[in-house]
């Protein structure tokens, strides 16, 4: 199910987008006049994709994008008519993935989706691979210094690390998990 938030405080241009949107293939498509209700709205809906204007009233689109990426779900592509270098810099920063020039037409629009979702999608995934990397290195860091407790019990690196992995089978826990009770037994 591909949902769709677009986001502008003039309704003939939520019609022109929501219209895009379905013939492109999202099945639900919410609407917000401001920055404020797309926050709102996103949270509830977690859209893959949020089509809204950077000039609204109570809440403009870069402010409202910059809050909806600290809990990312899915890609932003801002319309707009200003092209100043300050206005396209904190959307930069506010972590839009695409910026498109009103007026449109529908198929660069298109354009615009396929361009942000990619982007959406790679950054995601690094995003991930950091985590993973991360918890990796930390997982590391923990069997290190517990092999190290138990190398000061008298035994070689080779042998404190089967012993872990040992325990690790037998009781049927993380590695991570093993190198944290070692440690938690040596306070």
């Amino acid at each position: 199910m591909k949902v769709a938030l677009v986001v502008d405080d003039e309704p003939l241009i939520r019609r022109q987008v929501v219209t895009t949107l379905q013939d492109y293939g999202f099945s639900e498509i919410y609407e917000a006049s401001n920055g404020s209700e797309a926050i709102h709205q996103a949270a509830i809906h977690r859209p893959i994709l949020t089509i809204m204007d950077v000039t609204m009233p109570v809440m403009d689109g870069i402010s409202a994008a910059e809050q909806m990426n600290r809990d990312p779900s899915g890609a932003i592509v801002l319309l707009t008519g200003n092209t100043e270098s300050e206005i396209v810099n904190r959307a930069m920063e506010a972590g839009v993935h695409q910026y498109l020039m009103k007026p449109f037409k529908a198929e660069q629009l298109k354009i615009s989706i396929d361009l942000a979702i990619h982007q959406f999608v790679e950054l995601s995934n690094l995003r991930d691979e950091v985590v993973g990397l991360k918890d990796a290195l930390e997982t590391r860091k923990l069997v290190d210094r517990a092999k190290g407790v138990l190398m000061r019990r008298g035994m070689t690196e080779p042998e404190a690390h089967r012993k872990m992995q040992k325990l690790a089978m037998d009781k049927r826990k993380s590695i991570k998990e093993v190198a944290e009770a070692i440690l938690l037994m040596e306070d």
